[in-house]
C-alpha cells in the first residue's frame, strides 16, 4: 500500500491528523495535509484508507 496527498487540493480539514496522526500531520504554515507515512503497515493501513474516505477535499489516495 502507498499513500499520496494532494497539497494543492487539501482544505486543511484536519480529518486525516485526527483519524492517524502518525501517517498525517498539518501544516503548521497554512494547515494543509502533511504525509509523515507514505508507506504504513498493519493498523495505520486502516486507517489510512479511513483518512481518504473521510478527506472532504479528496486531497488523499491510497494504492494499492
Amino acid at each position: 500500500m502507498k499513500v499520496e496527498v494532494d497539497k494543492e487540493r487539501c482544505a486543511g480539514a484536519g480529518m486525516c491528523a485526527l483519524t492517524d496522526p502518525e501517517v498525517f500531520d498539518q501544516d503548521e504554515a497554512d494547515g494543509t495535509v502533511v504525509l509523515l507515512d507514505p508507506s504504513p503497515s498493519g493498523e495505520h493501513q486502516r486507517k489510512a484508507r479511513e483518512a481518504a474516505h473521510l478527506c472532504p477535499a479528496g486531497a488523499i489516495r491510497v494504492v494499492e
